[in-house]
């Protein structure tokens, strides 16, 4: 086998025996840490891990950090607090992540907040790679297999197990290198310039979504009837929400949004029965029942009725658009499958040639004029970038051209 060629999946060989890893929990250590990571060259390949599923909270327990030079360094981000020394000493290098989406916000949250981001789950979409977790992209492009059987794992914990450190000191060893055999791949096939303009859109955003009514997001809340049913839900979503923020526990861990659900529907007119009910479980939905109980009759006493759907300025599902607007239907319809062709051209998944939101809100309401141009301006507003609109605002005027033809012209055009 020669050195260009990689081993198939089957064939890649394991990562070799770590050596011990330590964690840095100190001021003291992190300040030299800054030091050396200074003195390195070349990107900063970087990772954060979370607690998802455990702690309501949504910050990094975990941050880790290889540099060409300077080595891999593993911080303990409760314990050192500000890492804006480390941000002043980087911040005008490239910063490699694998979906930079998920990690940016508890980055920020610590002070390190990048000015230029290389996103390497990004790019392998942009590659059109058929699966781009982090472990599989590395397997196919640099041979080696990475396990990755910690990554639900709860960070929060201490002391983090060895094998856990292993596993996340990895994460970010082999960074520098999936981005060089990355970039290759983007420039052999002329996505350079897309890939840029993707990453410099990421590293601007703010990804921390409020939403105006964020019970809404209760699982099962549609098979609730009537306003009643609403309002004890939202008042128990609140209620396990407020605690599970007190005591950074994520809700689910207390009470499952099924228990909520049960409970809003059966409506159950005392303490007793809602202890009774046996669809109310979960680790908390005893001990904290007065809590619970207290929300269904506030619930059940407001004057505040919920609206029976909520309230948004987003468009309308496509499903009931043949029935409410089927004019934007057929546009929507003829647009998909011109961007579909195009996505298969490109070999870039199509919700990367465009998001769906963005089509569905210009097929909705398209430009008064249509053009171009319009269309062009139309994408822009709606967060588009430039390459998208090069690539797509044609095929979406032509599409909606052809859309908007009635049969009998069709008709008379191809006699």
């Amino acid at each position: 086998m020669s050195n260009d060629t990689v081993p198939s999946p089957s064939e890649a060989p394991a990562q070799a025996p770590h050596v011990h890893v330590h964690v840095i929990a100190t001021r003291e250590e992190y300040l030299a840490a800054v030091k050396t990571i200074a003195a390195g060259h070349g990107p900063i390949a970087i990772d954060a891990e979370r607690a998802s599923g455990y702690r309501y909270s949504q910050r990094a327990y975990l941050i880790q950090l290889y540099r060409r030079g300077a080595g891999t360094f593993l911080f303990d981000p409760p314990a050192i607090g500000s890492f804006s020394e480390l941000n002043d000493a980087i911040k005008d290098d490239e910063w490699i992540l694998h979906a930079a989406s998920q990690d940016l916000t508890c980055l920020r949250e610590i002070d390190l907040n990048p000015s230029r981001i290389y996103d390497t789950e990004l790019a392998a979409r942009i590659a059109g790679l058929p699966r781009v977790g982090l472990g599989t992209v590395v397997e196919e492009l640099l041979g080696i297999h990475l396990a990755k059987e910690h990554s639900a794992a709860d960070w929060s914990t201490r002391p983090l197990p060895q094998a856990w450190l292993v596993y996340a000191a990895l994460d970010v060893e082999l960074l520098v290198d999936l981005r060089e055999k990355m970039g290759e791949l983007l420039e052999a096939d002329g996505k350079t310039f897309i890939a840029e303009q993707e990453f410099a859109s990421v590293a601007q955003r703010d990804f921390q979504i409020v939403r105006a009514e964020p019970w809404r997001r209760l699982s099962g809340l549609a098979s609730i009837r009537g306003q009643r049913g609403l309002a004890v839900a939202r008042e128990l979503w609140t209620a396990r929400d407020d605690y599970a923020r007190e005591i950074d526990i994520a809700p689910g861990r207390l009470v499952p949004d099924a228990a909520l659900t049960a409970a809003a529907k059966a409506l159950p007119p005392s303490k007793r029965d809602l202890a009774a009910l046996k669809e109310f479980t979960g680790r908390a939905s005893r001990s904290q029942l007065d809590r619970w109980w207290a929300a269904v009759e506030r619930g059940m006493a407001t004057t505040d009725l919920p609206a029976t759907r909520a309230t948004s300025d987003s468009v309308p599902p496509p499903r009931v658009w043949s029935d409410r607007n089927p004019e934007a239907d057929a546009r929507l319809k003829s647009a998909r499958a011109a961007l579909a062709e195009l996505s298969e051209f490109f070999n870039i998944p199509l919700e990367n040639l465009l998001t769906p939101d963005m089509l569905r809100r210009v097929a909705w309401t398209p430009p008064a004029a249509l053009s171009v141009e319009s269309i062009g301006a139309a994408l822009t507003e709606f967060g588009a970038r430039a390459w998208q609109v090069d690539a797509t605002a044609q095929r979406i005027l032509d599409a909606f051209v052809e859309a908007s033809q009635k049969p009998e012209e069709t008709d008379e055009a191809s006699s």
